[in-house]
């Protein structure tokens, strides 16, 4: 529904490997304008969908790193067992308990970092993770980061994504509804019938929940 008002931005269609590009060469300024707030304060099933298609910005060293988003998963409140919210609000987990559209960033099997956007009217804990992403802008810097593997494999999981856009700690807490280094402009909506809905994986609990999504067919998915 936020693609209605963004007409112009057909330049992805255009140009479809490279949308960014396609805006920035037009003179189109929707890329400088993140999605709204009130798209991540609605329900975390919804807003994971919703993020289907829209485009991750990452300012690294003067420079654009870009991905289209195509794999994502929800966690949600107190009630749900994957959900860090889980224990109880921590100096850890505290920015899901805050208003929504803020980065929330933590570091797991002591190696990797993974991206979640907060979601739901700010003191109900809740995100969407970040799953995987299409490079779409900055690939040679991605690979840089990622020391030079295939495209394919450069953002096909949340630790992979964290490491191609050079994401940590110090990104937790980022405010992603204002253009800074960290932020999400309006893509190509996916259509209902292109998205795949699944269980979570990578986890012992809540394995039960439906709450995995992804672009059906995207060669860039973490797992079918």
């Amino acid at each position: 529904m936020y693609l209605c008002g963004f007409v112009s931005f057909v330049g992805y269609c255009i140009i479809r490997d490279n949308p960014l590009k396609a805006m920035v060469q037009t003179g189109d300024p929707l890329w400088q304008h993140p999605l709204p707030r009130s798209f991540f304060a609605r329900p975390t099933l919804t807003v994971a969908q919703g993020l289907l298609g829209h485009l991750l910005v990452r300012t690294y060293q003067s420079h654009l790193l870009v991905g289209r988003i195509v794999e994502t998963e929800a966690y949600i409140g107190k009630d749900d067992p994957a959900c860090h919210a889980a224990r109880g609000r921590t100096p850890r987990n505290a920015v899901m308990f805050g208003p929504p559209g803020y980065s929330y960033i933590y570091f797991i099997y002591g190696k990797h970092y993974c991206l979640n956007v907060v979601t739901e009217p700010e003191g109900f804990p809740a995100a969407v993770l970040i799953r995987a992403l299409e490079p779409v802008e900055g690939i040679e810097w991605m690979q840089q980061l990622r020391s030079g593997v295939p495209r394919e494999q450069l953002t096909n999981g949340p630790g992979k994504l964290c490491q191609a856009l050079a994401l940590d700690h110090q990104l937790n807490g980022i405010d992603m509804c204002r253009v800074g280094p960290l932020y999400i402009v309006p893509g190509t909506a996916v259509a209902r019938e292109q998205i795949v809905q699944l269980s979570r994986i990578g986890i012992k609990q809540g394995t039960e929940h439906p709450w995995r999504f992804y672009v059906k067919g995207n060669p860039f998915v973490s797992r079918p």
